[in-house]
């Protein structure tokens, strides 16, 4: 072959070889990934190409005492949460006196492993951030949710700076969710977790969901009802709990049943609820409590039916600490009437800590 032949051979081969390239580029362009398309559009791509174990693991919230990034990758979990130590023997793994260096590298470690699945869908890492960043050394602590409403004048406008500063020292960790506000109505002292609740008012509740904006970002004109909403990297997802009559529990007794007709239970305790979806809240928390006798945690009528068809909430629920556990007698007494009964109800995350293999298998 002359010279002038490999010539006309070389570029030929080029040419070849740039069309496998665009072909294989082609083959290998997922529409949910291009952040120039509509996001219900990459949504519903993304729907399309799941299996049903990487949807099951996507609903899974597991605790991070559990979580590493070979157990992301196997389980394909969509959810981490650090819990306080002090009452679910959980925690973040790390230090005491951690500073946030070590969170980042925490998360960006089971972020690998999330990333590292098929799809490459990024997990959510949760925390208690319910007065400040309080489960992080040196973060800012601010008041108890009952210290703020018992103050002479109500201020929302403190609370939605006191959301804004919990944000931001959130994602300085690397987190991008809190399991907060708390919009609990403490309608008995004797209840344990009355210093979660604003008041024993509704309208004050009411008034203190502007801690949501503080916390997400300002929602804006053109957003439909009920659309969760975060805005800038300065910012993070929040969660209205617990949905709903937890701070009306018979005698104050903590997850006990609240005994109301429906008009006192909406009267009274879901107001600020409304509130919330109406300011974009992106996920609420369903309560461990009963209302009439029904766990909330399968009270299909209150969570499909009224939260999400009629205030139109487009977030998720996200279930309490292994809740869906609690809807037999006893506990863990039935695991697959639990899990089917609970997200036909609506709950759309189960939070578990070392049974979550029983859910995602």
């Amino acid at each position: 072959m002359g010279f002038k032949n490999m010539g006309k051979f070389s570029v030929l081969l080029m040419l070849v070889m740039m069309w496998c390239w665009a072909s294989t580029a082609e083959a290998e362009y997922m529409l949910y990934k291009d952040p120039k398309q509509p996001q219900s559009v990459r949504i519903n791509d993304l729907l399309k190409r799941m299996t049903l174990e990487e949807k099951i693991g996507q609903m899974t919230q597991i605790e991070k005492s559990v979580a590493t990034k070979e157990v992301m990758n196997k389980y394909l979990i969509g959810s981490v949460l650090s819990a306080p130590v002090s009452v679910f023997g959980g925690g973040s793994g790390l230090p005491k006196q951690a500073p946030p260096e070590m969170w980042v590298n925490m998360v960006n470690d089971l972020q690998k492993g999330a990333l590292s699945t098929r799809l490459g869908i990024p997990y959510i890492h949760g925390i208690d951030a319910v007065h400040g960043h309080n489960a992080v050394y040196r973060a800012t602590i601010f008041p108890h949710n009952s210290g703020l409403g018992v103050t002479r004048q109500v201020d929302p406008e403190l609370v939605k700076k006191i959301g804004a500063a919990t944000a931001l020292e959130v994602r300085a960790t690397g987190i991008q969710y809190t399991f907060a506000p708390c919009i609990a109505v403490c309608r008995d002292p004797r209840w344990g977790r009355c210093y979660e609740s604003y008041s024993e008012d509704p309208e004050i509740v009411r008034m203190m969901t502007e801690i949501i904006p503080g916390l997400q970002g300002e929602i804006t004109d053109d957003s439909k009802k009920g659309a969760p909403f975060v805005s800038g990297q300065q910012k993070i997802a929040a969660c209205a709990k617990h949905y709903v009559g937890d701070g009306g529990t018979q005698l104050g007794i903590n997850t006990g049943n609240t005994i109301l007709d429906r008009k006192k239970l909406f009267s009274i305790h879901m107001p600020a609820y409304n509130d919330s979806v109406i300011k974009g809240v992106t996920t609420i928390m369903a309560s461990f409590s009963s209302w009439n006798g029904v766990k909330m945690h399968a009270n299909r009528n209150l969570i499909n039916g009224y939260l999400k068809n009629k205030l139109k909430f487009k977030g998720f629920v996200i279930s309490d600490w292994q809740g869906i556990d609690t809807i037999t007698d006893p506990p863990h007494s039935n695991y697959t009437y639990s899990i089917l009964t609970g997200i036909n109800a609506g709950i759309d995350m189960v939070c578990y800590l070392s049974s979550f293999n029983n859910n995602c298998t």
